[in-house]
């Protein structure tokens, strides 16, 4: 599977992810022009060499109407037409990003949805940071041009890379302040805080700045199927997208770019417990509150028990890092009085969402592939909303894409 790990060593900002990912194109010139053809309002879009620490990478630069914009510690506006119309050097709000992606940007739908989905991640964070709805958040530095232009730039690369699988590895957030519109922040910033939740982060003594920007946290938040170590990998290119501070340790977010084994097995624990006195509406509820507090499966079965009674057994099945907080929501929203557990190996496929462009708009796929099979299976919920809408079965639906 052709898969994409990223070191955020030195945490993530949308320049450097860009840079990086142009380098594992394997022709950084021709890369840099295909950007350019995304004919962003106002933007161009050129590169350098850089080094940090002795070690050499590409650093990119975002002009808008030939200048430079400061990334994290200004806002400014600026106005310029195009197409007739006239825009600024900002998008206050969603509405705006939308307006600048759907009719201006010359990228492939897929591309597009990206960009936008990335920008609703941010959106969502600013909401609950500032304590106002979606539709009333108003962009600062995020919404700036060079902002959208990085944005667009990873979301293209990822791409045009053809990535099926992405991993990371933990975010170092870096520490100390950072000046932005709202005056001066902890680092991480509220919003990249939001967008990191669930996610693991730390950070170390040594380096004193801001190292995760918003945009790079809702990058890496919308694209990466999992954090962790770097899997086993024949890598084909590695690109270093440097940053533009000096510090201790090589300021530079590394991407590897290449295939994993798909021979993979993991340790998965089942829980197990017995009821003969919930209704069906209490354990579907208590189901659901288990899948939603992060098990990877829960299935019941019709058994009898003691005294010929009727009853249900409920398999959980999980990670070992989940157990505790399961068990506890168990023993609170069931009957059960206990659980057992069983530990067990799981062989499993690589899996891959994709989206795919049909007559009925665009749809999620489950990609599996592994042990010399591949399996496609486009999502329910998707399926399910096509047919709502146009008053067909899911049947007819999957007969006509």
């Amino acid at each position: 599977m052709r898969t994409l790990f990223i070191d955020c060593g030195m945490g993530a900002a949308g320049d450097m992810l860009t840079a990086a990912l142009l380098e594992n194109t394997g022709n950084v010139e021709e890369s840099v022009k295909k950007l350019n053809g995304l004919n962003i309002p106002g933007v161009t879009f050129t590169f350098e060499s850089a080094k940090k620490c002795s070690v050499t990478g590409t650093h990119v630069h975002v002009l808008v109407n030939g200048e430079e914009e400061g990334k994290e510690t200004h806002h400014h506006e600026h106005e310029h037409t195009h197409d007739g119309h006239t825009h600024s050097h900002s998008a206050n709000s969603l509405h705006d990003i939308e307006h600048i992606v759907k009719d201006h940007i010359n990228a492939k739908e897929t591309v597009k949805e990206n960009i936008l989905s990335v920008y609703k991640l941010l959106a969502e964070a600013e909401s609950k940071v500032h304590g106002e709805p979606v539709s009333q958040i108003h962009f600062h530095e995020v919404g700036n041009m060079d902002a959208i232009a990085d944005i667009s730039a990873v979301c293209f690369l990822i791409d045009e890379l053809k990535i099926e699988r992405i991993v990371s590895s933990p975010i170092h957030v870096g520490r100390g302040t950072v000046k932005c519109a709202h005056g001066i922040l902890p680092v991480p910033a509220p919003a990249t805080a939001v967008l990191l939740q669930n996610i693991p982060i730390y950070s170390r003594p040594e380096v004193t700045g801001e190292l995760c920007t918003p945009t790079g946290a809702a990058l890496l938040k919308h694209f990466v199927n999992e954090f962790g170590e770097m899997p086993v990998m024949t890598c084909e290119s590695i690109g270093y997208g440097m940053g533009k501070k000096d510090f201790p340790i090589a300021n530079c977010v590394r991407t590897f770019v290449g295939e994993t084994t798909n021979n993979n097995k993991e340790t998965i624990t089942e829980l197990l417990f017995s009821v003969d006195d919930m209704t069906g509406e209490e354990i579907a509820f208590a189901t659901n509150l288990l899948l939603d507090s992060g098990a990877k499966d829960v299935f019941t079965t019709a058994i009898g028990m003691k005294k010929g009674r009727p009853g249900v057994l409920v398999t959980v099945l999980t990670k070992e890092d989940k157990k505790e907080e399961l068990l506890r929501l168990i023993f609170k929203h069931t009957t059960t009085i206990g659980v057992r557990e069983r530990v067990n190996t799981r062989y499993e496929l690589d899996r891959v969402i994709t989206k795919e462009e049909t007559k009925f708009g665009t749809i999620k796929k489950k990609e599996s592939s592994g042990y010399g099979v591949k399996k496609s299976k486009y999502e329910y919920e998707d399926l399910a909303k096509i047919a709502k809408n146009n008053d067909l079965s899911i049947r007819d639906v999957l007969n006509n894409l």
